[in-house]
């Protein structure tokens, strides 16, 4: 578990912005300090070295974060290594160009 940072305020959009002093990477879970999820970062934006961040909650009532520490939870991240998949993605899939005759 590492710390996020501070919940400032929640956005119109339906995001908690959070302040932190380095940079994560997108879809990582979030949680609070008893470990409840509390929803996924969706946007790291602003300056490099103390960047805001936007989390998309999934509680029900996400006001009630603001001025709470979040915290990334390191241990339903996914490794680089399994990330990267070699088993084909279903859905359309490409076609050899036609040949030409002549």
């Amino acid at each position: 578990m590492k710390r996020l940072g501070k919940v400032s305020h929640y956005a119109k959009q339906g995001f908690l912005i959070v302040r932190t002093d380095w940079v994560p990477s997108l879809n990582e879970p979030v949680v609070d300090k008893n470990l409840k999820h509390v929803g996924v970062i969706k946007d790291v934006f602003g300056p490099v070295d103390y960047p805001y961040v936007a989390v998309k909650p999934r509680v029900k009532n996400p006001e009630d974060y603001v001025g709470a520490l979040l915290y990334v939870d390191t241990r339903k991240t996914r490794s680089p290594e399994s990330r990267g998949s070699s088993k084909p993605r279903k859905g359309k899939r490409s076609r050899p160009a036609p040949r030409r005759r002549g």
